[in-house]
């Protein structure tokens, strides 16, 4: 059966790479520091395959045709689908057959994602795989959950999913090892007037409540105040499917700062048992 090596979080915005030095060079070079200390990390777990959990930026689904979870299902992925993120686009290998069994064991544990053989990876995996020097390295299977577009999936739904997909992982005969990524969030605002607020009472307590572990008050938490720290503030729900993943065990923080200049709270961590 296979292990759940390593879960891990960090947040995603495409300005990490366009703008690297608005913020600073002390303030940017610390948190590629964090970067680059997760894939270090990642990579000396000698995983089979990475679980990479995000959301689809309006590029593969619009919103007229958008699932609450859609698992790839091919053998490999190209990406950024946007020219202007100044990242290499390359074709990075799939992790198909973990994926087809993560699908089918999440329909016989009551769930419905959709699947998708064609797959374009955004900023969303691959800014984050990019900066923490993991892009292309271990094969894939891409995850994404509706950030974007009503009706979401709610906040406790993400959390049961994750707890069904960790254990099809484990259940998964054909693998040693799996790595997790989850990407997003947390406080930002895309598109509106407040564009550039980040919410730092509602990030330091969605991050305590992480911290503690406890699925119920994290998703309350969540789901009562998400409206407060922006529209990009959604994609928590990528952070709760991997907190589900671990069984919702503690979330080790390694850094937290709000990034006005990239227009979000940056956030890195793991979590401290899968």
């Amino acid at each position: 059966m296979a292990e759940i090596a390593g879960v891990f979080a960090v947040s995603h915005t495409p300005v990490m790479t366009n703008l690297p030095e608005a913020p600073g060079a002390e303030v940017s070079g610390f948190i590629y520091e964090q970067f680059r200390r997760i894939g270090a990390e990642i990579e000396a777990l000698s995983p089979d395959a990475l679980l990479l959990i995000s959301d689809d930026h309006l590029h593969n689904f619009f919103l007229g045709n958008m699932p609450a979870f859609c698992i790839g299902l091919a053998d490999s992925y190209e990406g950024p689908v946007e020219g202007w993120l100044k990242v290499e686009r390359r074709r990075m290998p799939g992790a198909r057959p973990l994926a087809a069994h993560i699908l089918q064991h999440c329909f016989d544990a009551g769930f419905d994602p959709s699947f998708s053989l064609d797959l374009t990876l955004d900023h969303g995996m691959v800014t984050p795989l990019e900066l923490s020097g993991l892009a292309g390295k271990i094969p894939a299977a891409p995850l994404l959950v509706n950030c974007v577009q009503p009706p979401l999936p709610r906040m406790n739904r993400c959390i049961a999913l994750g707890q069904a997909i960790g254990d099809a992982i484990r259940s998964f005969g054909e693998l040693g090892r799996v790595a997790v990524l989850a990407t997003g969030g947390i406080s930002h605002d895309v598109g509106t007037p407040r564009m550039g607020f980040v919410n730092t009472e509602f990030d330091h307590e969605f991050l305590r409540l992480l911290q503690d572990g406890a699925p119920e008050p994290l998703a309350a938490f969540s789901e009562a105040q998400v409206d407060t720290a922006g529209n990009g503030a959604e994609e928590i729900r990528n952070w709760l499917v991997a907190h589900g993943i671990t069984g919702c065990s503690p979330f080790d923080l390694y850094h937290y700062a709000p990034v006005s200049e990239w227009y979000t709270g940056i956030a890195l961590g793991k979590w401290t048992a899968a």
